[in-house]
């Protein structure tokens, strides 16, 4: 073969220092040392394609208002465990204009970026029943949500959405909830890896079941509006971001601010918790947790435990971030559009070399472009496709990770900067003419 864009001994040695048994089952964070440990080593740059982290500015807004914020001293006080007044405020504001679902204030948590909203949903909802001792995520999804539930030693089944869109949604889902240990269905939409996006029928066939079989539903809401083949940036005038939330009270939405406003770094989301759900009690949640009801258990069990506390500062950018969109004065969804961009013209790069791609539709519609699509190459599976990649320059995740049952990687277009298109582009042409597929690899075979 001929040499490769990166060295491939130092590749290789790099692969085996990581003591990864399988690259394939390798976690996010262990391809992004990886790859920085290689760059290191080389001095050359490879097209990132592995971390879902936000590639834009930060929103100016926020900025200015945690400065102000810090200027007067919050840093010195510990704030409320269930959010400042102002942020609730807004949340509660934000999902009335842009989601058209109502949700007291009192439902409206800060917490230390999703990831933390949902370990405590996860861990609290793990607890209502004793008899439910399951969750169940629909597929894929996002791999260190998983891993929380490892940490916490509780069980969770799954299943691959690919094959079951629209009405056969019902028939798959009832197979896990009619056997009464489930306690949770968990799921992103838009979806990271996929992109895929559940329609209201969709939502709507999952709404009826957590009514039906008593079940909460997790809704994680960190791309928020960022299906971009809908405009759903406008305050109060639909359309607006589909939800659950319109067909049960059974909810837990879980909203991150690091994608859509680009504010990753400071680790704060917002928990929303359906005024029914908030005030539901659980008599096993006493006897657990001595508390009653499901939101005290979120508040004053499982987030006092965790942090006693979202950071004081971040809650007043939040506020002014939020505030700003719900005034109409802040079009948050404008400026992240450009991830739209950069998928548009990546894709067609990968497709134009003889890659494929995996997730490709939404029901009837061509999926959309986002933060996130997934590729696969003919005759390799997603780890062989990854460690090949390696020496082209190019790194990713397998959808393995995050429990497809296909084969091929989940690229994430946020770091890769426009000034690298044509690195990119130069080094799919190279892994082609090295790979190649179809008639194009007829004719090297008969050139040999």
């Amino acid at each position: 073969m001929t040499d490769t864009p990166i060295n491939r001994e130092v590749v290789e040695q790099n692969i085996q220092a990581l003591d990864v048994p399988d690259l394939g089952k390798a976690s996010i964070r262990e391809i992004v040392q990886l790859v920085s440990n290689i760059e290191a080593k080389t001095g050359d740059r490879y097209v990132r394609m592995e971390m879902g982290i936000p590639g834009l500015p930060p929103a100016h807004i926020g900025v200015e208002a945690e400065i102000e914020a810090l200027k007067n001293n919050v840093a010195s006080i510990y704030p409320r465990i269930d959010g400042i007044q102002p942020l609730k405020d807004e949340v509660s504001r934000f999902v009335k204009l842009f989601m058209d679902i109502d949700v007291d204030p009192l439902g409206c948590i800060p917490t230390v970026g999703s990831m933390q909203g949902g370990y405590a949903a996860f861990l609290v909802a793990g607890n209502c029943r004793k008899e439910r001792d399951t969750a169940l995520f629909i597929d894929p999804g996002f791999p260190v949500q998983k891993q929380q539930f490892l940490v916490m030693g509780q069980k969770f089944e799954s299943f691959d959405v690919y094959d079951y869109r629209g009405e056969k949604l019902r028939e798959k889902l009832e197979s896990f909830l009619s056997k009464g240990n489930i306690h949770s269905i968990i799921y992103s939409n838009p979806n990271n890896p996929s992109w895929i996006c559940l329609t209201e029928a969709e939502l709507q066939i999952i709404g009826e079941l957590a009514n039906k079989y008593d079940v909460t539903v997790m809704e994680d809401l960190a791309y928020f509006a960022m299906d971009f083949r809908t405009d759903l940036s406008k305050p109060g005038v639909p359309p607006y971001q589909p939800t659950v939330a319109h067909y049960t009270d059974n909810y837990v939405l879980l909203i991150s601010s690091s994608k859509v406003f680009s504010y990753a770094g400071q680790r704060i989301g917002v928990m929303v918790i359906s005024d029914a759900l908030y005030h539901r009690k659980y008599p096993n949640l006493e006897a657990r947790l001595n508390v009653h009801t499901f939101g005290g258990a979120i508040v004053h069990r499982a987030l006092y435990s965790l942090s006693s506390g979202t950071s004081h500062s971040a809650q007043y950018a939040l506020a002014a971030m939020l505030k700003a969109a719900n005034d109409g004065k802040f079009d948050f969804v404008k400026d992240v559009k450009e991830y739209g961009e950069r998928a548009h013209i990546m894709k067609e790069m990968f497709l134009k070399n003889g890659f494929r791609i995996v997730y490709d539709k939404d029901m009837d519609e061509e999926i959309g472009d986002g933060f996130y699509f997934t590729i696969d190459y003919p005759g390799m599976t997603g780890g062989e496709l990854l460690h090949n990649l390696l020496f082209y320059g190019v790194s990713a995740i397998t959808l393995g990770n995050t429990g497809s049952t296909k084969e091929g990687l989940r690229a994430c277009v946020s770091h890769v900067g426009r000034d690298q298109f044509a690195d990119l582009e130069k080094r799919l042409e190279q892994f082609y003419h090295d790979f190649p597929v179809g008639e194009k690899r007829e004719k090297s075979r008969e050139m040999i």
